[in-house]
């Protein structure tokens, strides 16, 4: 049989605009086309379709093929199909470099397959130099020749690390051969000013021929038969627009087999990306086209696996870089995989998943940097395995995000039961071009909206004004309205729509988050479950929804205002808790803010480091300024929490709390200030906590670290009647009247007192009683009662001369001269087998509060309170006969921070942390 052997070819570019350009050595384009692979008894001249297009007057190229027959025995061998075949893409960055080759190479020889199909992109950064060489071409810029020159070097050293001997000088005479065809063609673009699609996608694949070249060669070697394809004599594929082919299987199954026939080997290394149309012109598989081209050889061979080498572990649950807790997940649907990739995961291009599925071949995600990782696998459902199944997380496998994104909503009365209206919307938008991400239609049919691209938004909204023109003027329609800057969050997972809770899940995880959704579609195929949120909150929702379903950390922006005696404890006790709350109970609290009086001090990415907060404080402080510390706190977009922590007793602090609420600030304070003050502001405050889910909590303002709060809301919520609360409220006063007894004097016990830090630095602040009225006050309005501070009596143990004392040291000097009142009460009491207490009372029956001296006998459970513990006793319905009693510290910083600690814990565990 004779083989065809090219002996002489002329090839001329034919231009209306120029003289006639010859190419030299065309004999090399000859070689790669189909045309090369046929056997012909005969001498034949060839036409060949090369991308200068269809033949025209305008542009072509002809080759006059003189054929030089020799006789070569070829023993045709069949294609074996089949389990027998692993096939293995490698992308650019495997392929980056020479020892980046070398490691492919050593890949493909220790896989255990018993035949290997490789498929290869260009090496790193080689496409876009290619694209570029073009670009600078038809832009008349003569760069692109020192531009080629740097393509001939990375490729020619590559060359000289990896072979050596008669195969790197035929790879280096064909390389200098293909560079000096592309100067030509380049040459001709540059005078053209101009290059046609199939130019350019010709010059581009080059970068795949040249890698696929020398890997096989590098694996030839090392001893292993290995045969190299050029895959635009194989693969055919049909266009269909302009970003999209489609395979001709059995057009491209009859030319593998053909192929393979002359060229039979157990490992063979292609080429990616690139193809050939039916008329045999070279063309690309456009985005991702490497991956497309190695599911397609599965499909062809019906291979065992195609594994995709890539430069990550696998699929993500998440984008890693938005979402530090992100997990690799082992296995995906074909139809999970889809999803994500169309919503923009880094999985595959959606395409690549369609060619394997009719022969449930696994697709194997695997990083090359990393071989211990066994990856992701693509596969059909019933390959999962059950364990997987059971869980609730794997329900929803993933999420994944498309930004810059605007929706558009056509809406009116008009539309309603109108056939037609949503025919004629998307007619409309497909005229101008526009791809349609998202459809939601509510059942009412009143109106309709869709999201695209923010950068197709304006060519839509003017083709739908015109188009509905009459409709709006006559009130049909109502309008045509554009809402920009959104991003769509889409939750990907196989049956999880018709699994209970999955989307109440959701759903809880973004109002929790303070998200709100501007739109929802949700298919019958039960794999995805999309909304529509504003841009700005796209990376909070994604860690929001992953945080909950994946149990993943759950990320809080904390800011404190007022770090004095609790404040501080507070960040110590943090400090120490910080690992435990990460590992143990998944919180990742980070102090982005703390502020006094005077100075603050901001972070805007980890935190602040609480090992050393009052070192950087003095040295990198700034004025204290409340808008601007809030904006720092609340302004990171990357943290779906904030929380805003108050530890001042400052009013002007507290008038803020309305404001930080309705932006979505969760706060938590000890500060009095707020429930105590004006009745309308308390009621304001909780109707905004009831009303969203942004929380307001504020256990240590009664008791410090007791739960007072707590322990009445739950007899509250569980239908229990509050009848009366009394309680020691105040832990000074409790010190000192514990105290005051055998005869000593009042001044005595409070000097005491005072010198043991048991007061403020004050002492009336205390004994004026306000402290314990604010207390009372906030208890009242927690059981029901609308009153306000000044309706409540209260006992001021300051004697009426000493109001007014110009310092603490002159109250202090003066206060033994009224000793006489209380000791008289004191001796009347203890004559009586009785002790003085200061209480705070509750009547809830009278709806009314007081604050006073009361007396107790000895065997009363408030006699019996000792050091400066607080007491609270809750009267009801249910404990009537024997009051539900709440005791210990009611003072100090430890126990008020521990109280703040605990609150935040709470608020953690409502936004998602498990508790």
């Amino acid at each position: 049989m004779a083989l065809p052997m090219l002996s002489s070819a002329s090839v001329i570019f034919h231009s209306p605009n120029c003289t006639s350009l010859p190419i030299p050595h065309t004999s090399h384009f000859v070689r790669r086309l189909p045309c090369h692979n046929s056997l012909s008894p005969h001498p034949s001249s060839h036409h060949l379709r090369l991308p200068w297009g269809r033949e025209s007057p305008s542009a072509r190229i002809c080759a006059s093929v003189t054929d030089v027959s020799v006789d070569v025995a070829v023993e045709e061998k069949r294609l074996p199909k089949g389990e027998t075949w692993s096939v293995h893409k490698f992308g650019g960055t495997c392929v980056g470099n020479s020892s980046r080759i070398k490691n492919v190479a050593d890949i493909i020889i220790n896989d255990d397959s018993e035949r290997k199909f490789v498929v290869v992109s260009a090496m790193s950064k080689v496409t876009d130099m290619m694209y570029d060489l073009i670009y600078k071409a038809q832009s008349r810029d003569e760069s692109y020749v020192s531009a080629l020159d740097v393509v001939l070097e990375k490729h020619s050293s590559t060359a000289h690390d990896l072979i050596a001997g008669e195969d790197l000088a035929a790879f280096l005479s064909q390389l200098h051969q293909d560079i000096s065809d592309l100067k030509a063609m380049l040459q001709a673009i540059y005078i053209a000013g101009h290059a046609t699609e199939s130019f350019t996608e010709f010059v581009v694949g080059h970068g795949e021929l040249w890698s696929a070249q020398i890997l096989s060669l590098v694996i030839k070697k090392q001893g292993t038969d290995c045969k190299w394809m050029d895959t635009r004599e194989v693969l055919i594929v049909k266009p269909t627009r302009s970003d999209q082919v489609d395979p001709d299987y059995l057009e491209s199954e009859r030319r593998l087999e053909k192929w393979y026939s002359t060229n039979p080997s157990d490992v063979i290394v292609a080429t990616g990306f690139i193809a050939s149309t039916p008329q045999n012109i070279p063309t690309t598989l456009k985005r991702d086209g490497s991956d497309f081209s190695a599911a397609i050889m599965g499909a062809l061979c019906k291979a065992r696996q195609v594994t995709i080498w890539t430069d990550v572990d696998g699929v993500y649950s998440a984008d890693p870089r938005k979402v530090g807790d992100a997990v690799i997940l082992k296995t995906l649907s074909y139809q999970e995989a889809w999803e994500m990739s169309y919503f923009g995961a880094n999985v595959l291009h959606p395409r690549t998943i369609t060619p394997v599925i009719r022969y449930g071949i696994p697709i194997i995600i695997r990083n090359i940097f990393n071989l211990s990782s066994s990856g992701t696998m693509i596969c059909h459902p019933s390959i999962i395995g059950d364990e997987d199944r059971l869980k609730l997380k794997n329900y929803v496998k993933g999420f994944a995000t498309i930004d810059n994104l605007a929706l558009v909503n056509v809406e009116g009365t008009g539309m309603a039961g109108v056939p037609g209206t949503a025919s004629a919307i998307f007619a409309a938008v497909k005229e101008v071009g526009a791809n349609v991400i998202m459809i939601s239609q509510a059942s009412s049919e009143h109106s309709v909206c869709f999201a695209v691209p923010e950068k197709e938004v304006k060519a839509v909204a003017e083709v739908l004004q015109s188009l509905f023109d009459g409709a709006l003027n006559v009130g049909r329609l109502s309008q045509v309205a554009v809402l920009p800057n959104c991003s769509i969050l889409a939750a990907v997972g196989q049956k999880m729509a018709s699994t209970p809770g999955v989307s109440a899940t959701l759903f809880d995880a973004l109002a929790k988050a303070n998200i709100n959704v501007r739109a929802v579609a949700q298919g019958c195929s039960e794999y995805n479950i999309t909304v529509v949120i504003k841009r700005e909150d796209s990376i909070k929702a994604l860690r929001a929804v992953h945080s909950r379903f994946y149990l993943s950390r759950t990320t809080i922006a904390m800011g404190l205002v007022g770090p004095g005696s609790i404040g501080s404890t507070l960040l110590d006790q943090l400090r120490d808790q910080a690992a435990i709350l990460k590992e143990e109970l998944n919180i990742d609290l980070r102090v982005m803010g703390i502020m006094g009086s005077k100075l603050m001090l901001l972070d805007d990415d980890e935190g602040i480091n609480l090992d050393k907060w009052r070192e950087l404080r003095e040295e990198k402080g700034e004025v204290a300024d409340l808008e601007k510390f809030v904006r720092n706190v609340h302004g990171n977009h990357f943290i779906p929490n904030t929380v805003l922590v108050d530890c001042t007793a400052d009013t002007v602090i507290a008038s803020n709390y309305d404001d930080w609420l309705c932006k979505g600030i969760h706060v938590i304070t000890p500060n009095k200030k707020a429930n105590s003050g004006p009745l309308n502001e308390y009621l304001r405050l909780r109707a905004l906590q009831r009303q969203s889910y942004t929380h307001y909590f504020y256990e240590a303002t009664v008791g410090a670290g007791l739960p007072i709060i707590s322990t009445l809301r739950g007899l509250l919520e569980t239908g229990d009647r509050i009848l009366q609360i009394e309680g020691i409220f105040s832990g000074t006063l409790s010190y000192i009247f514990n105290n005051f007894k055998d005869g000593r004097l009042f001044s005595e016990v409070v000097a005491e007192a005072r010198d043991a830090g048991f007061t403020e630095p004050d002492p009336r602040d205390d004994l004026s009683g306000t402290d314990v009225a604010r207390k009372v006050i906030i208890l009242a309005r927690e059981s029901g009662l609308k009153l306000e501070l000044s309706d409540i009596p209260v006992k001021n143990l300051v004697p009426e001369p000493l109001r007014v004392s110009a310092s603490a040291e002159e109250f202090m000097q003066q206060l033994p001269k009224f000793d006489q009142e209380l000791a008289e009460k004191l001796k009347d009491a203890e004559s009586a087998g009785e002790v003085l207490r200061y209480v705070g009372v509750v009547d809830v029956r009278n709806s009314k509060g007081v604050v006073e001296l009361r007396r107790y006998k000895k065997d009363d459970p408030f006699a019996q309170v000792s050091g400066s513990d607080n007491m609270i006793a809750f009267t009801t319905r249910r404990y009537k006969t024997q009051p539900l009693i709440v005791r210990g510290p009611g003072a100090g910083a430890q126990v008020t921070a521990a109280g703040i600690f605990s609150d935040i814990l709470r608020l953690a565990s409502y936004l998602g942390a498990p508790s």
